[in-house]
């Protein structure tokens, strides 16, 4: 395994490049990213020949393996819409739905005002490959997808600013978020509320890629579409322009209580049309697929768990 340029139908092994000997994965490349982005882009304009390798002939692999790993949660204005439409609360019980979602526009355009993200963590062995299978855990009966915009951070930062939020972005990676719907709420621990363990971090439950692009060639990540189909139908399509919580927001208020380690990534939210939405949760043999302009498509066959001898 090795860190590696990608450009058409080629690939440049990092380490292999001048002045890049030192690069052999990518955490290493984000760990010193100013230096590596500009030494990686400066040899790109004029590629060694000889160091290519055909695309066709190598398999890609999850493209980095951070250290930690942060998500936002109920980040979609129409999203959250659409889950405040089936529900009912003492505050809603009297409202028809259309009443409901119009009172959890109110309700968002206040929280995006004065509120803060809904930030948690989930754990990097849940990380796999954008061409490998997500594994049905036994026992789990509401698998859902929640295809994401994830931010790669390229510097450490603490109490970050929104204004300068974005110069800590080394670059931007599809992510798909897998989550076990029913094992999100402790049923037996209901004060406590939501068992992010249980629920997100079970091993394949994020897979990242095919490739990391560097935030220079993302003009706007407000401004991107995300697109997921499961075999063959799409379930979700929608910009980044519908998040509550912009990406800079989101770093300043994570950066707030953590400090950001190159190489993190943070998982920016999923827009409306998860499974929940449709009542139609991850099945043995379906097949996965998801796009965000500029950043590729990853298509994975989800597989039941193994069992075990």
């Amino acid at each position: 395994m090795f860190a590696c340029v990608i450009r058409g139908e080629h690939v440049w092994e990092i380490a292999r490049l001048p002045g890049l000997a030192a690069f052999r994965d990518t955490l290493a490349v984000f760990e010193a990213w100013d230096y590596a982005d500009g030494q990686i882009a400066a040899v790109m304009q004029d590629p060694p020949p000889d160091c290519a390798i055909p695309l066709a002939n190598v398999r890609l692999e999850a493209p980095l393996r951070p250290r930690q790993i942060f998500c936002t949660g109920a980040n979609y204005r129409r999203h959250v819409a659409e889950l405040t439409a089936k529900q009912t609360d003492p505050v809603t019980a009297g409202m028809s739905s259309d009443e409901r979602v119009a009172a959890a526009y109110a309700m968002m355009d206040e929280r995006a005002r004065n509120g803060v993200p809904y930030a948690f963590v989930k754990l990097p062995s849940a990380v796999t490959g954008p061409y490998d299978h997500i594994v049905l855990p036994a026992g789990v009966e509401e698998p859902d997808w929640e295809l994401e915009l994830g931010v790669v951070i390229g510097r450490p930062v603490r109490r970050i600013s929104r204004e300068n939020a974005l110069s800590a972005v080394a670059g931007y990676v599809v992510a798909n978020d897998i989550s076990s719907r029913d094992r999100i709420y402790r049923a037996d621990m209901k004060v406590i509320g939501t068992d992010w363990l249980a629920s997100k971090c079970q091993e394949s439950f994020l897979p990242l890629g095919p490739f990391i692009a560097p935030a220079r060639f993302v003009a706007d990540p407000q401004d991107l579409r995300i697109e997921l189909k499961l075999n063959g139908q799409t379930m979700q399509d929608e910009s980044t322009t519908d998040m509550i919580f912009d990406v800079a927001r989101q770093i300043e208020y994570i950066s707030s209580l953590v400090r950001l380690l190159p190489g993190d990534i943070i998982c920016t939210g999923s827009p409306a049309g998860n499974g929940t939405h449709y009542q139609r949760f991850l099945r043995p043999g379906d097949v996965v697929e998801g796009t965000i302009t500029g950043l590729g498509t990853q298509r994975l066959t989800c597989i039941a768990e193994p069992v075990q001898p």
